[in-house]
């Protein structure tokens, strides 16, 4: 394992630790200093700890240390969706109609940048230079695919699926995010690999 490979792993657990204290706090559960800390140091160890093992398979199965990466950097392309889309609305609430629409397009477009940038040259390492501007736009396309099976998984798993189960709703609601996000996130990951990152 590379050095960025380490300090991003830190960085990328240390971020989904401050998502989760931002959603506990959203959600009005007060966990505590102890635990608050817990989760700030405990999230880049076990981040490092599974891009460690990712990275012992990837000797073998090299598209494991791969996919790895490929969740870490949508793991911290999400959380800067989020902030950026918080950010922009609040600036925009005010003066723009349909404030939320322009605010997630552009924290979508800026997200997508910073993982397009972290799977070309960390994920997949690719650092060639040439066609660049084709395989930007390649990327864009399966994120953009990728997007739509996103809404559709979501559709299916709040909807439907959930007719079938007896889970609250509210509840099945979060899951419906995760399951749809993971689902996409599969897509994202093999356009990427044997699409726009293509050796």
């Amino acid at each position: 394992m590379k050095v960025t490979d380490i300090i991003f792993a830190l960085i990328s657990g240390r971020i989904l630790g401050f998502l989760i204290g931002d959603f506990l706090r959203e959600w009005g559960i007060s966990i505590g200093l102890y635990w608050t800390l817990l989760i700030w140091f405990a999230l880049p160890i076990i981040s490092l700890f599974c891009l460690w093992l990712a990275f012992l398979i990837g000797r073998k199965i090299l598209f494991i240390f791969q996919a790895v990466k490929h969740l870490l950097v949508g793991a911290v392309a999400t959380v800067f969706d989020l902030k950026i889309f918080e950010f922009l609305f609040f600036i925009f609430s005010i003066s723009i109609p349909f404030a939320s629409i322009f605010a997630k397009s552009l924290s979508f477009i800026i997200s997508t940048f910073l993982k397009y940038w972290g799977n070309k040259y960390w994920a997949f390492q690719k650092h060639e230079k040439e066609d660049m501007h084709k395989e930007i736009l390649q990327f864009f396309f399966i994120t953009f695919i990728g997007l739509i099976i996103d809404v559709l998984s979501f559709y299916y798993f709040s909807k439907i699926f959930n007719s079938q189960i007896a889970i609250p709703e509210a509840i099945w609601l979060k899951f419906s995010v995760i399951f749809a996000a993971l689902v996409a996130a599969l897509w994202n990951f093999l356009g990427y690999k044997f699409f726009v990152f293509k050796k």
